[in-house]
């Protein structure tokens, strides 16, 4: 299962052979083993390329699954009362690696000098089991039934703009009012379509469909528009925080605030027992607990 996985993630007999430490020869004999075994085709191989058939497909699913299996069953006996080893792949969205996890790295990485930590940054939600990730930080809900999701915070969306734009358009009184202000949207990852504006005031709570003159796909450039007077925003309190505290962005519709979505460390439900998913798991759930308070601190100071 090993050989079959790692040809198929490679797309290579001879590449899977070099990082398996084999012979290719040995590495083909295992997989035609396994076909045999099973009695159908795992890979279609032409001279250029190997490829996943359908049934390699649905097999490989599996047999990731089972292999996280047996590396977590595996380092929990083996390093036990020992300090974390290994490959650790971690994705995390942008502002959440660029403003708290790398100035905290130093830290981590001197505790736990053994782990060998690969981190990607991205906003959008990625497949742990396609891409081979150990381990996200996540905004949003999370339904995938072999993933484990420890919720950590929740957020607020808050609905701001620039002084300067303020100035120059006037300060919408209610939600309706933005249909007449110019707006910067946030493209979703699932849909690619500009995400709708959530108010809640009370027991009311609606979603507004808004005519967004130009979206993001990034919140950070969301934001940074914002912050240059393109248009009003609506963000997680947790990313506008620091630029309300220090003047360059302003509340509007305060009292139209709603709750926003909750930030989750996620990972695979058969690596629940592994040392180096607990640890950074928990890294990773102190940041942003110290960052909550950060932020409730920062938005009490600025009103």
């Amino acid at each position: 299962m090993r050989s079959f996985a790692r040809v198929a993630d490679l797309h290579s007999f001879t590449k899977a052979a070099e990082a398996l430490g084999l012979s290719r020869a040995v590495v083909s004999t295992r997989v035609a083993e396994l076909e045999s075994h099973l009695r159908c085709q795992l890979l279609h191989r032409t001279t250029r390329r190997v490829g996943l058939t359908a049934d390699g497909a649905e097999y490989l699913a599996r047999c990731q699954r089972i292999l996280a299996e047996l590396e977590s069953a595996d380092e929990a006996v083996r390093r036990a009362g020992v300090s974390p080893q290994g490959r650790l792949r971690v994705d995390v969205p942008v502002e959440f690696g660029r403003s708290l996890l790398i100035p905290a790295l130093p830290q981590f990485t001197a505790r736990y000098p053994d782990l060998q930590l690969e981190v990607q940054f991205n906003d959008r939600v990625v497949d742990l089991i396609a891409e081979e990730i150990d381990l996200v930080v996540r905004v949003g809900a999370v339904r995938e039934p072999h993933l484990i999701a420890r919720r950590i915070v929740g957020t607020r969306l808050l609905t701001c703009g620039a002084a300067e734009y303020l100035r120059e358009h006037g300060v919408p009184a209610t939600p309706e009012d933005l249909r007449r202000h110019r707006l910067v949207g946030y493209l979703s990852t699932g849909t690619r379509r500009a995400s709708r504006w959530i108010f809640q005031r009370g027991a009311q709570r609606m979603r507004l469909a808004l005519p967004f003159n130009i979206a993001f796909n990034s919140a950070e450039a969301q934001i940074r528009a914002a912050i240059r007077g393109v248009g009003l925003v609506q963000a997680m309190d947790l990313v506008v925080a620091e630029a309300l505290a220090i003047g360059r962005l302003q509340v509007v519709l305060p009292d139209w605030s709603a709750p926003g979505k909750s930030v989750s460390v996620v990972y695979s439900a058969a690596l629940r027992d592994s040392p180096k998913i607990r640890v950074f798991a928990d890294f990773a759930a102190e940041l942003l607990r110290r960052y909550r308070q950060r932020v409730d601190a920062l938005l009490g100071l600025a009103g």
